[in-house]
């Protein structure tokens, strides 16, 4: 698995100081968290010996982007049931596209009989296919960022930092499972936190809970309370996908203090998140972790507007 680095940041809130864990960086397919998913449940797949991939995604979706990007590097059939209702041109389902995945487009209430039919249908061609939950969500998935965790503690053991806070964007939970799981394991006591890119609570925080025991339960660990789950729904600016003029500020300002690009539906909209977080719970004279999650063909789909502002 890589590693991915760990860098400063000029970012000045509060007189505390702030770092980046580059997940953008990983080089498979403009990296993100779903890179490191997407790694072991192609492992999985060879494994179970497998001949096509069905997933779910929207047209946004770094997921599906990467998915289909490993699939046809494998020369494996890919195939992505996406709703309808989010359905807009990127950058991302433009690569979809170019890697060849057929897309399946249905209403969101229709997504889980749309994946049972295209399964049905493969089998009956006499296929083996692989699925993947929308997002990487999963136990795998949780793995992904558990490993992630113990890359951060050799990060802080070998340059003498603790962070106290990790934040990231949160979404189908497992990224967040991973890093609260690692935490459990480590028996360390900083604050995790989740900025939803969508779901609100008491949804959300249960999603991210399940994930957590359901990983604890296979490393022979007590489960937990969805008390020591910190899912923040506030700024999720009323749905996925939604964003104001603060957060394309916000991704303008770090692109050009830091050079590092973000996006408005997941990095950009966190980012903003957790200035407004720090501000709100007067947060200060700490070390705290960002964790850029990938998403950057989406900063692309964003260009003009920042341009604009």
């Amino acid at each position: 698995m890589y590693v991915t680095p760990i860098q400063m940041l000029n970012e000045q809130l509060n007189n505390n100081k702030f770092f980046i864990k580059r997940d953008d960086l990983l080089p498979i397919s403009f990296g993100g968290n779903k890179v490191r998913k997407a790694i072991l449940f192609f492992e999985e797949l060879e494994e179970k010996c497998c001949d096509c991939v069905v997933t779910y995604g929207s047209s946004s979706s770094n997921h599906c982007r990467i998915i289909a990007n490993i699939a046809a590097q494998k020369a494996l059939p890919c195939y992505i049931i996406s709703p309808i209702e989010t359905n807009k041109n990127t950058f991302n389902s433009q690569m979809m596209t170019l890697f060849g995945a057929e897309i399946i487009y249905c209403l969101v209430k229709d997504v889980k009989n749309t994946i049972d039919e295209k399964i049905n249908e493969l089998r009956s061609l006499g296929k083996k296919p692989y699925f993947i939950q929308g997002g990487g969500h999963g136990n795998l998935g949780t793995q992904a960022y558990v490993n992630a965790y113990e890359e951060i503690k050799c990060f802080e053991k070998e340059n003498g930092v603790y962070f106290e806070y990790i934040f990231h964007t949160s979404g189908t939970g497992t990224t967040q499972a991973g890093l609260v799981c690692g935490q459990i394991i480590n028996g360390d006591s900083r604050q995790i936190i989740g900025l939803s890119n969508a779901r609100m609570n008491p949804y959300g925080g249960q999603v991210v809970l399940d994930s957590v025991n359901s990983y604890l339960k296979t490393v022979n660990m007590k489960s937990i309370s969805v008390e020591t789950i910190n899912f923040i729904d506030e700024y999720v600016l009323g749905g996925y996908g939604n964003y104001n003029k603060e957060v394309i500020q916000t991704i303008k300002e770090v692109l050009i203090q830091e050079g590092i690009p973000l996006d408005t539906t997941y990095t950009g909209k966190a980012f903003w998140g957790m200035r407004e977080y720090i501000r709100k719970n007067n947060i200060a004279d700490k070390n705290i972790l960002f964790i850029h999650t990938g998403g950057t063909p989406l900063f692309f789909d964003d260009l003009e507007e920042l341009a604009n502002e």
